[in-house]
């Protein structure tokens, strides 16, 4: 027979928490119940203690039995309690997962050394960016992002609280032999500087022969992306109209105008194992713009939002104009070399077909070791996301962090000598600061030269930029 000290050992070596002490208790209870005996408890027959003996153990293996299940299924609910809940990050298969996001760029930008024949270099302070965003997946493979603006647009001094819609577009994913499908308002595929989203591109503004010159910025239409397994080789054509007004997004007219671009990259190295710290990228693209009104212009300013056009080709009186690019990249280890080259070839209505051309290349340097991040088949295809400091920055006692901390320098180019508009070179160096993969501080030293046909003249000046960059 067992003695109470041995039955109490065996509750002691059950009871390991909370639950399992109460499951216990309460078998217990009911085994003391059970044990109500049918006849006196003590006997001085040794018949009858050996009946009770045998009683006794039967029912305390039965409780055994009872405590063994509830340790069972108590180690069962805490290994359920510590598994992840995956269920609650996966994508919705019947209903949108969606995620708001907005962007703050404030812009500082001082005229340090302003050329006398350049008209209007005045400073300013302004909020480049100031945007919110729902981004949302769901139904297996659908995704949209729709992205209001709340900065005063193009050369308005008057700020408007009038959302103008930036990115408003719906993609359907994984179409056998197609890819992504995806219509609406978005960038245009082509030019790896052009699709790499604002938050990602490590200068003040895109260098000169891209937006708003070469490259077209986001339109209405639709496009088709995809790529092989490796992702090492990825293509993307679209179909858009031509120009669209930023403030209405429509225009009443028989002639829309129509863009046709395309895109076409590959990786001819990758280092899996790293995930992109050492990679080689190589792209070429095409874009045909069947133009809406009939007049094609190429104008620039400083790599700045605001101020003077220093290069301006004026009006010309083309019906289409065709450009092609060569984009090239190589990411090593903290070091980035980045360039692309264009050609455009302009059909005059009056004259024959007059080329443009411009380029640029940046390098940038991680003082602290990171290296920029590359997206294989990211949202507008291959492009660069955004950098992560190993250490976010940080001034807790104790807890003291740099953040990332990046070089870079940057030198471009645009010729309109074949339209007697002269040619324009551009340098700028400047650092980043990236508080964390969201949060960032940049400056920029920008030095522009014109030549002498050029609408200003023969120029040199140097420009401050200083902007604070936060997303969410």
């Amino acid at each position: 027979m067992l003695s109470k000290s041995s039955l109490h050992s065996k509750f002691a070596r059950t009871v390991h928490s909370g639950a399992v002490c109460l499951a216990a208790c309460h078998a217990s209870l009911c085994w003391a119940q059970d044990l109500q005996p049918a006849m006196p408890l003590y006997s001085t027959s040794a018949d009858q203690g050996a009946i009770e003996s045998q009683e006794m153990e039967s029912r305390l293996e039965t409780l055994n039995v009872r405590i063994r299940k509830l340790e069972e299924t108590s180690k069962e609910s805490g290994k359920a309690k510590s598994k992840p809940a995956s269920s609650s990050s996966e994508v919705p298969s019947d209903k949108w997962n969606v995620k708001l996001g907005g962007h703050i760029q404030t812009d500082f930008v001082t005229w340090a050394n302003a050329d006398p024949s350049i008209p209007n270099t005045q400073n300013y302070a302004n909020f480049r960016r100031l945007r919110l965003l729902a981004d949302g997946e769901g139904y297996d493979s659908y995704d949209f992002r729709l992205q209001l603006t709340l900065e005063p647009e193009g050369e308005t001094t008057a700020f408007t609280a009038t959302g103008l819609v930036k990115d408003a577009y719906f993609s359907l994913n994984d179409i056998p032999g197609l890819g992504r499908f995806r219509i609406g308002h978005f960038f245009v595929p082509f030019s790896l500087e052009q699709v790499t989203n604002d938050t990602n591109n490590i200068f003040l503004e895109r260098s000169i022969p891209t937006q708003t010159v070469f490259a077209a910025d986001r339109e209405i239409g639709m496009a088709l992306y995809n790529c092989t397994d490796n992702k090492r080789l990825h293509w993307a054509t679209g179909a858009f109209i031509d120009s669209h007004p930023e403030g209405t997004k429509k225009r009443f007219d028989d002639n829309q105008g129509l863009r046709l671009s395309g895109r076409l990259t590959y990786l001819p190295y990758y280092d899996e194992a790293s995930e992109g710290r050492y990679l080689v990228h190589t792209g070429i693209g095409v874009l045909h713009t069947e133009d809406s009104d009939q007049s094609v212009r190429f104008r620039t300013r400083p790599q700045i939002s605001e101020g003077p056009r220093l290069i301006d080709s004026g009006a010309l009186f083309a019906d289409s104009f065709t450009t092609g690019n060569l984009e090239g990249a190589i990411v090593w280890e903290r070091f980035t070399i980045q360039s692309e080259a264009f050609l455009s070839g302009v059909n005059l209505n009056h004259g024959p077909q007059t080329t443009a051309t411009g380029a640029y290349v940046h390098l940038s340097w991680f003082l602290t070791g990171e290296n920029r991040m590359y997206e294989r088949y990211g949202q507008h295809g291959s492009q660069f996301g955004r950098n992560r400091p190993f250490r976010n920055f940080s001034v807790k006692r104790g807890a003291m962090q740099p953040g990332a901390w990046e070089v870079k320098t940057r030198w471009s180019h645009l010729d309109l000598d074949n339209f007697q508009r002269g040619h324009y070179n551009d340098l700028t160096l400047g650092v980043n600061w990236y508080w964390s993969d969201r949060v960032r501080m940049m400056f920029d030293w920008i030095r522009p030269y014109t030549s002498e046909s050029t609408i200003v003249g023969k120029t040199d000046s140097d420009i401050l930029g200083l902007r604070w960059d936060v997303n969410w």
